[in-house]
């Protein structure tokens, strides 16, 4: 199943607009505390697609009903770039248990390169639902290898891939590459093309490096 909230109407189109605009995002503090917005944002909408029962609460003058959801959440992240989106999920989720995965694009000299898998720490995902995060899906090959490496983990109840801004070949690739009735991919945008680099068009350039700075 694929979600594009940014399709409707919402405060959300109003930070994607910031963390794409040239004029706003070299604000880094500005365009990590978006990211992290709208992965609250991402988290809120989520939230109603798990499962949920009725539980009893004490007020001061009786008690009331109210429906809790009783899923198992681990939220994860590819380092870097998916860590503000992770702080933003975590303000929600905030019982869940939490994973990071180490992966990066190694170049050749050729200017090709493949997803370079490093380090994962992650606790058993076993029926639990499953949050993966990164602003950026782009040939969707490092969200592939990060589920993959996951999954040794445990089985998940559910697996929810989370991205900001998608190209379709991305989003193509990963769908393919999904259980289709055990994944769900929430998007704010998908854009056209990939450069011959893998970078989305128009997309927003570098996320890590807007984030956190550049790096050699």
């Amino acid at each position: 199943m694929i979600k594009i909230l940014g399709e409707q109407n919402s405060l959300l189109n109003r930070f994607i607009y910031e963390i794409r605009s040239v004029d706003i995002q070299n604000d880094s503090m500005r365009f990590r505390r978006n990211l992290e917005r709208i992965g609250e944002i991402f988290a809120y909408e989520l939230s109603k697609e798990l499962a949920y029962k009725t539980t009893q609460v004490q007020t001061p003058l009786g008690i009331a009903e109210v429906p809790l959801s009783h899923d198992k959440i681990v939220v994860s992240s590819i380092l870097r770039a998916g860590l503000p989106m992770h702080q933003g999920l975590l303000n929600y989720f905030d019982g869940a248990e939490n994973a990071f995965i180490s992966a990066y694009r190694k170049y050749s000299k050729d200017g090709s390169f493949k997803i370079q898998f490093e380090h994962l720490s992650c606790p058993s995902i076993n029926n639990k639902a499953l949050i993966i995060a990164d602003p950026m899906l782009a040939t969707g090959s490092s969200m592939i290898l990060a589920y993959k490496a996951l999954i040794e983990k445990g089985k998940p109840k559910h697996t929810h891939i989370v991205s900001i801004i998608a190209s379709k070949e991305g989003v193509e690739f990963t769908r393919k590459n999904l259980p289709s009735k055990e994944a769900t991919l929430w998007l704010g945008a998908v854009d056209d093309e990939l450069t011959v680099k893998s970078y989305i068009v128009p997309g927003l350039g570098d996320a890590g490096d807007l984030a956190y700075g550049g790096k050699e």
